[in-house]
């Protein structure tokens, strides 16, 4: 079909608003998924620290910054 998938991994408190899911990080998982070139998975720093110890690798030749987070965001790769 020629899809090409970006994803973003982020974690932090989101309010729930009826069947919606609205504050800080999910705005912070937006901006990362926008930094995401097809076929990357991107994950915050705060992803990382709580992925310690779990085999995933994370790459940090390339550091996008997502417009209005003040953390640099990584690339992960699978296990």
């Amino acid at each position: 079909m020629g899809l090409e998938v970006r994803q973003a991994v982020h974690v932090g408190e989101v309010e729930l608003a009826g069947g919606d899911v609205r504050g800080l990080a999910v705005h912070e998982a937006a901006r990362i998924l926008g930094a995401a070139s097809p076929g990357e998975v991107l994950g915050s720093a705060v992803t990382r620290a709580l992925a310690a110890g779990s085999g995933y690798t994370w790459v940090s030749a390339r550091q996008p910054r997502a417009q209005g987070i003040p953390w640099s965001v990584r690339d992960l790769r699978g296990r």
